[in-house]
């Protein structure tokens, strides 16, 4: 059996992080959140994968190669227009035989539903019961089979979710065949869909997790979750006077310097330098070639490769793009002091505590202050003692 997994896509609500990587390559606990969906199905007992690319493909292709350093088989098909996911499985038409496994690849799953996927009959469709199904795609089902699908309507008949995860047979690639264009200018694959369920053939699997990360926030949802299993490895150099507590890996030639107190889970990356007299919080992921220096604190966050949060800094809740700078005493806020939910460029996050994504190439002067829900565009640069809200361009300066 063969896995297709949908990877061609932008991810325009990630933005700005996704400016110079596909979305399904943002870093989770410093891994690609896609790495987290191989492998699970790999341990399902399913070895051979075909990924759909698309934007910016070389990335995913120079990371993943042929599969052999997971002990899977890949193979790639190019979407080069990304006009849907009905437009994705079509090219996959000469790649796959007889079933298959077909995933979203923006979401974490468990080896043990991807398995149980994998056995049922096809067509099915992976379901997940949400606290907000209003923000997906909503399905009715009645005795294990799927009897309506209704897109984000802001009173979904159920609290069961399409989850993004699908069993079929070649018939499906006659389905997408037979689609139009959607309203958006797109082929749906539940457009498709509808076919089977107006036959009464499409069942319905309930999955018992599911970890969608559809945007920016979402990232520390997912962050969190495969934080929980971390088990302790010290790889680099840890100084005595630092203090850990919790499972905690710091990879190669990391220095953690004396007088840092760092309670995980937290995963530091390779060629790192912490502290000294860094305070590091649990759920943190700190890519490769950072520096988290003096009296800096970081709480609940994810910070992309060769960042710089060198001195007198606070980050917390909060997603920092790669090859950033924090000037001195530049912090973000968390909190709002109404302790209401934060929104984000309009969007809800769903978190009382939220600080900003920022984007890469970004450059702080000192003492600047991050406002909660700020996000800020690839490569701004903001003079010294400015206050920074709101949803700021890429490019864009701020200050004198």
């Amino acid at each position: 059996m063969e896995c297709v997994v949908l990877a061609a896509g932008e991810g325009k609500r990630m933005r700005p992080l996704t400016a110079s990587r596909p979305k399904v390559m943002l870093p989770i606990a410093n891994r690609p959140m896609i790495e987290y969906l191989i492998a699970a199905t790999r341990d399902a007992g399913i070895d051979r994968f075909v990924l759909v690319v698309g934007y910016r493909e070389k990335e995913i292709r120079s990371y993943f190669g042929d599969g052999s350093a997971l002990g899977v088989s890949i193979r790639y098909a190019t979407q080069r227009r990304q006009l849907g996911t009905g437009d994705a499985v079509r090219s996959v038409r000469d790649l796959v035989s007889g079933r298959f496994l077909l995933l979203n690849g923006d979401m974490l799953l468990s080896a043990a539903d991807c398995r149980a996927l994998g056995e049922a009959d096809a067509p099915c469709m992976g379901i997940f019961r949400s606290d907000h199904p209003q923000q997906y795609g909503v399905v009715t089902v009645s005795d294990g089979r799927v009897t309506g699908l209704v897109e984000k309507s802001p009173n979904p008949p159920s609290s069961l979710i399409n989850a993004g995860a699908y069993v079929f047979n070649q018939d499906i690639f006659d389905l997408v065949d037979a689609i139009g264009l959607s309203e958006r200018g797109e082929y749906e694959l539940t457009d498709a869909l509808m076919a089977y369920i107006r036959k009464g053939t499409l069942s319905a699997r309930t999955l018992s997790s599911w970890c969608d990360v559809g945007e920016p926030w979402s990232l520390l949802d997912a962050n969190e979750t495969m934080l929980a299993d971390l088990e302790t490895r010290i790889d680099g150099e840890v100084e005595e006077g630092v203090t850990i507590h919790g499972p905690v890996v710091v990879g190669k030639g990391s220095v953690v310097r004396a007088g840092t107190y760092i309670t995980g889970p937290c995963v530091i990356g390779e060629d790192c330098v912490i502290g000294p007299h860094a305070f590091i919080r649990g759920s943190t992921a700190i890519g490769d070639g950072c520096h988290i220096g003096h009296a800096t604190e970081i709480k609940n966050s994810i910070v992309f490769e060769g960042t710089k949060i060198p001195h007198f800094n606070y980050v917390g809740d909060s997603v920092i793009g790669s090859g950033c700078n924090f000037g001195a005493g530049t912090k973000i806020a968390n909190l709002r002091h109404d302790r209401g939910i934060v929104r984000a460029c309009g969007r809800e996050t769903g978190r009382k505590k939220f600080g900003a994504v920022i984007g890469d190439g970004v450059q702080f002067g000192i003492n600047c202050s991050v406002n909660t829900g700020s996000v800020v565009g690839s490569n701004v640069r903001v003079a010294p003692h400015s206050l920074v809200e709101g949803c700021i361009s890429d490019g864009t300066v701020i200050g004198r």
